[in-house]
């Protein structure tokens, strides 16, 4: 086994828009979750998410959603940082058809791999990580929280 260390890149909660349900096609169930802002924190990187950008999900038939997300993060002294990611949530295997009634789990578990670009000179170590991160929906809040590691 390849040795390695997690480091906590940063830890944050987003706030949701109301989903936007496009509804079932070919590949599954797609849903539109928007950002409508939140806050991050972590040992080199605090601020907030800004209330652009969202999760572009499909609920496949086996219960699986696949996560497309893209936001900005502007950290307390200004920089722009674009956070995208891939993710998997599972809502077991009959969560195609509860998606299709409108019930949403009152909690999911998610599994993503973030990445980070800017261009701030105070923030370009963030260009060079590789990341995955842990998080968790929450239905009556309609917010997500996750915990960011690199790889070291």
């Amino acid at each position: 086994m390849i040795p390695f260390q997690p480091e906590l890149v940063c830890s944050y909660a987003g706030r949701l828009s109301p989903p936007e349900v496009i509804g079932p096609l070919p590949d599954g169930i797609r849903v539109n979750f928007y950002s409508i802002g939140g806050d991050v924190t972590g040992p080199r990187l605090r601020g907030k998410v800004r209330p652009v950008g969202g999760d572009w999900m499909t609920v496949q038939k086996d219960g699986m959603a696949l996560q497309d997300v893209r936001t900005t993060f502007e950290t307390e002294d200004g920089a722009l940082i674009l956070v995208t990611y891939r993710g998997l949530i599972d809502l077991g295997e009959d969560g195609y058809e509860k998606f299709l009634r409108g019930e949403l789990p009152s909690r999911a578990r998610m599994r993503t791999s973030p990445r980070f670009l800017t261009s701030h000179p105070e923030y370009l170590w963030l260009n060079r990580l590789h990341c995955f991160g842990l998080g968790e929906y929450r239905a009556d809040s309609n917010e997500a929280r996750y915990d960011v590691y690199a790889v070291r």
